[in-house]
């Protein structure tokens, strides 16, 4: 028996008694996963991307381990609901518009303690000032830097487009903004180079395309290591008391980590390790978040078709945004239809050995996405589920 086949079997034993569909978390994975994420940090701490977990008792459960310390969130409603609810060390990712939030915000110092909010602009300061109503507490900010790797002479440019601040002098400029503004403190300053930490470096059958991500992720991180070093410099300048310098992301924490002037790293997908993060040189893990559909119809010779399943990821719409059926092994999606709305055909010898009522296992392509989809998560220790507990969904909020 292969170690997936073996998996299969305890999964199918633990849930037995659960009717599909539902999702599950590998609780011995999920751990493995941590333990590797801490290791590649080398010493510093990792903070936990939100958006990739999207269960607070998972996040509870993450920060309990020595090596993490605070939360990344990814909605400003999101972070005042995780402070109120805790959690005393919450970094935004992402500007936020939500005027109501920040009135919150800006009026109970509980929250304005636990809350780091994103600025990259300075009408962005504008726009929480107007938002206060009445609240006087202390705005705390961080500021983030665009990684994006720009060449000849910027008409090329490789990265996200995320922030527009790129060079050092961009970037303690806003901090000079922020500093003479009453009401507002720079704490830290984040840059996510998803160009390397987000793309994997060994496609499948795609040698020389997999080469060259290689050669522009060698470049890309030899550029911000020097570059994010004069950006802490230049800020620190301005801020001498700036509290942290936010980097990385799953794929790239060892060589996030290596930099001096990066004090913690982020991370959260390689905690479930969805199916995007198949295709690394630098890391490899163990999937532990997976959902099941059941067998509903045997249609032919080779063929099942389960219940749903059409669970695509965000991003650029192609076949890497589909959910992949993992378990059992050999089982592939009809390319006239791939994964349905209502009903999801799926071909292979494997088939032929599924009942109705079995289920089939699928690893969603991002992480945290696949909590958008259920409302609870079954925790599965050995061959038994020992928890069950609820996802953002089944706490009753959707915050995108």
């Amino acid at each position: 028996m292969t170690a997936r086949a073996a998996d299969r079997a305890r999964y199918d034993r633990a849930t037995a008694h659960l009717d599909a569909p539902l999702a599950i978390v590998d609780l011995e994975a999920f751990d493995a996963n941590a333990a590797d994420l801490v290791r590649r940090a080398g010493g510093k701490p990792v903070r936990v991307a939100s958006k990739s977990v999207r269960c607070r008792a998972l996040l509870e459960r993450v920060l309990a381990r020595d090596g993490f310390a605070g939360i990344m969130s990814f909605t400003l409603a999101e972070s005042l609901w995780l402070a109120r609810s805790g959690f005393e060390d919450v970094l935004l990712a992402y500007p936020s518009a939500d005027r109501a939030a920040y009135a919150e915000l800006a009026g109970d110092p509980k929250l304005a303690a636990a809350v780091t909010v994103m600025v990259d602009d300075v009408a962005q300061l504008d726009l929480i000032d107007a938002s206060r109503g009445g609240g006087r507490e202390v705005v705390r900010v961080c500021l983030e830097l665009d990684t994006s790797l720009k060449l000849f002479g910027g008409r090329v440019r490789v990265g996200a487009l995320r922030s527009p601040l790129h060079s050092p002098a961009q970037v303690a400029d806003v901090a000079r903004a922020v500093a003479r503004r009453p009401g507002f403190e720079v704490v830290g300053i984040m840059a996510y180079e998803g160009h390397v930490a987000g793309v994997g470096d060994a496609l499948a059958g795609r040698p020389l395309r997999s080469r060259a991500i290689r050669l522009m992720q060698a470049a890309a991180k030899r550029e911000l290591a020097e570059r994010r070093a004069e950006v802490v410099r230049a800020v620190r300048a301005v801020v001498p008391g700036l509290e942290f310098v936010n980097g990385g992301g799953t794929g790239s924490v060892q060589h996030t980590a290596a930099e001096d002037a990066v004090t913690e790293i982020a991370a959260g997908s390689g905690l479930y390790l969805p199916r995007l993060f198949d295709n690394y040189t630098s890391f490899s893990g163990r999937p532990s978040a997976l959902f099941a559909q059941p067998v509903v119809r045997r249609p032919g010779v080779g063929v099942v078709t389960v219940l749903g399943g059409g669970y695509p990821a965000s991003g650029a719409a192609g076949a890497d945004r589909s959910p992949v059926p993992y378990l059992p092994e050999g089982l592939r999606y009809d390319p006239q239809e791939g994964a349905g709305e209502v009903q999801t055909p799926l071909l292979g010898s494997p088939a032929d050995d599924l009942l109705l009522g079995d289920k089939v296992w699928f690893r969603h392509a991002k992480a945290g996405e696949l909590c958008e989809r259920f409302d609870r998560l079954h925790l599965v220790e050995g061959d038994a589920v020992t928890e069950t507990v609820p996802t953002y969904r089944g706490e009753g909020h959707t915050f995108l």
